[in-house]
């Protein structure tokens, strides 16, 4: 318990520690990649267990506000900005392409955890990461019939549901193991929780870096590239999310933020083809970098105190 408080105490170096370990160690990196969806699982499960179904569901009240939410990011974001582009008579280029990608994805499952990084409310995450995950077989429609050659629209419908159904089962779990052996979490189980779900990311980002040294090696310039689009594109869908939110006097304007710019755009890839991919998995190797240093370098911009 004293050591996991430790860990919490020092998250954000906890997630650092897990990018360098994704740069410095490749081998493991290959490894564990094939173990991230039993890792985002037990994420999800200890996510839901320090919330606990109360505050995760006592606003039902919100449902409402978080669907609108929900179609505003998944659906105005992505579809406004295709549809920009046809209009100015530009192609969807592998940029392009990636910017549409993760503007139409549903919430990545460390949302949470992050919010609790930056003293935000989870709940509100949580809520965005289910509500946004069962939608995207309806979001992600439009979005599709504006991509020429996507792939099939099936296959990414089939994943969503694969993907609702480990977060609804993790969040079941979770969630009947605070009700039934923990109801009323005391602050210090609370922290050893936080650290022990640290723990978790770090070693969920090693793995999704896996195509990062290889990059590395061969196209360092083109690795530069792609951590410069990943850094713009997170910062700023949060930054202009936050802005937003805090002129209307939205109370849940940080976890809405957080996901703003942190998406779960891997779940399209299995539409694509092997040459629309190639740089995206560079792409999503890049994009851990602001996600996981959100809680580091945005701490100031979400409490300036």
């Amino acid at each position: 318990m004293t050591a996991l408080i430790f860990i919490a105490r020092y998250g954000k170096l906890a997630l650092i520690c897990g990018l360098l370990a994704g740069l410095l160690l490749p081998d493991l990196a290959q490894v564990l990649r094939w173990w991230i969806p039993e890792l985002v699982a037990l994420l999800l499960f200890l996510t839901a267990f320090r919330i606990g179904p109360i505050d995760a569901l006592a606003n039902l009240a919100e449902l409402g506000r978080t669907a609108l939410v929900v179609l505003v990011l998944q659906l105005a974001l992505p579809v406004g900005f295709l549809l920009m582009l046809s209009l100015l008579g530009l192609p969807v280029t592998p940029l392009a392409l990636a910017l549409a990608l993760v503007m139409a994805a549903p919430s990545v499952t460390g949302s949470a955890n992050f919010a609790i990084l930056l003293n935000g409310d989870p709940a509100p995450a949580l809520r965005l990461l289910i509500l946004g995950t069962a939608l995207l077989p309806l979001t992600c429609i439009p979005v599709f019939a504006l991509l020429p050659g996507f792939g099939d629209i099936g296959d990414v419908l089939a994943a969503a549901l694969r993907l609702l159904a480990v977060i609804l089962g993790a969040a079941a779990l979770g969630f009947a193991l605070r009700h039934w052996r923990a109801p009323d979490l005391p602050e210090r189980g609370r922290k050893a929780t936080d650290g022990l779900t640290m723990i978790v990311l770090a070693v969920v980002v090693i793995g999704l870096m896996s195509a990062i040294r290889p990059a590395l090696e061969t196209d360092p310039l083109n690795l530069l590239f792609w951590v410069g689009v990943a850094f713009a594109l997170n910062f700023g869908l949060q930054g202009l999310a936050y802005v937003t939110l805090r002129r209307r006097g939205y109370p849940a304007a940080v976890p809405t933020s957080i996901v703003a710019g942190n998406r779960n755009f891997a779940l399209f890839f299995v539409a694509l083809s092997p040459e629309a991919t190639e740089p995206l998995l560079i792409f999503l190797g890049c994009y851990q970098f602001p996600m996981y240093l959100t809680p580091t370098l945005l701490r100031r911009f979400y409490d300036p105190r």
